[in-house]
């Protein structure tokens, strides 16, 4: 089996300039993982990597579709799963980095086989409340009721469709992955104190808005109109409620900041409470030591 490695962590981490430096240790191949990344024309408020900073380095899922188009987990699962394919074929160690958690484990455990949503069931469960969807579902399955909070009506309503089409509890099919790639990962995740973090995240969005981001929002705003707020990227809806007079651009700015730091807190918890990850903390280790034990868990020679 091929040894994939992941390098996970929050926003504004320090997860680029690791995962380059590996990269060309490694001679391997970086895949994005972040769900805003894939977005064409979305690049300073993605903190997309420009092709100067990849220092050769190929990259993949970077601008892979207009940001008007849908885009799932299961798309991406699929998208990946054949890059990893070729790149097997090419005896090739892949670099999978990013933020987007749900991303990483649909590439390093796999997805759960759900059936498509029915537009049919739906409209019959927008004519029941909460209470009595939650209701049904405690019947048919009490431990799917357990997992989800009764007010969660869209995920209540998902697990009464998927037993309804399948017969089977969400609880369980819900759990069953399948992993369609055949890498191996070892996942680390990086750090830092929160202050630092945070101090670390204003700036980067002070650097975003030097480089251009107002004019970045404007433009897409004007070509794909109010479709582009329902993508809901952070930096972006922002500026678009400063755009319709609904806020200042002072406020726009400082709830780009407050947003994205709420939004690393987010991905900090999600990764820490996935007990795979070896996390190294970059106030207390230099990008040198923590690629030198990245390496020793590979089994490759520094040289």
């Amino acid at each position: 089996m091929k040894k994939g490695i992941v390098i996970a962590g929050p926003t504004g981490v320090g997860k680029t300039a690791l995962s380059i430096k590996l990269a060309k240790i490694l001679d391997a191949d970086i895949i994005s993982a972040d769900s805003a990344q894939v977005y064409k024309g979305m690049d300073i408020g993605t903190a997309k990597i420009g092709v100067e900073e990849m220092e050769g380095v190929p990259h993949y899922m970077l601008d892979i579709l207009e940001p008007i188009k849908k885009y799932s987990v299961g798309d991406f699962q699929r998208d990946v799963d054949k890059i990893l394919e070729e790149e097997e074929k090419k005896d090739k160690t892949v670099i999978l980095t990013g933020g987007t958690g749900l991303y990483i484990n649909s590439i390093t455990e796999g997805l759960s086989e759900l059936p498509a949503s029915d537009p049919k069931m739906r409209e019959e469960f927008m004519k029941l409340s909460s209470e009595e969807l939650y209701e049904e579902l405690k019947k048919v399955d009490p431990e799917g009721a357990l997992e989800i909070h009764q007010n969660n009506k869209k995920r209540v309503e998902r697990a009464l469709e998927v037993y309804k089409l399948t017969g089977e509890k969400f609880s369980i099919l819900s759990k069953k992955n399948i992993k369609n790639n055949s890498y191996s990962f070892i996942k680390i995740a990086l750090e830092r104190g929160r202050e630092n973090l945070y101090e670390r995240i204003n700036m980067r969005v002070d650097i975003m808005i030097e480089q251009g981001l107002e004019k970045e929002v404007r433009e897409l705003y004007n070509k794909y109109g109010e479709i582009l707020r329902k993508i809901n990227i952070i930096g972006y809806s922002e500026f678009i409620d400063y755009f319709k007079g609904e806020i200042t651009y002072e406020e726009a700015v400082e709830r780009i900041k407050q947003n994205s730091r709420r939004y690393a807190k987010r991905q900090f918890t999600w990764f820490k409470n996935d007990h795979s990850y070896t996390w190294y903390n970059l106030e207390e280790l230099s990008e040198n030591e923590i690629i030198e034990d990245i390496l020793k868990k590979l089994n490759v020679e520094i040289g």
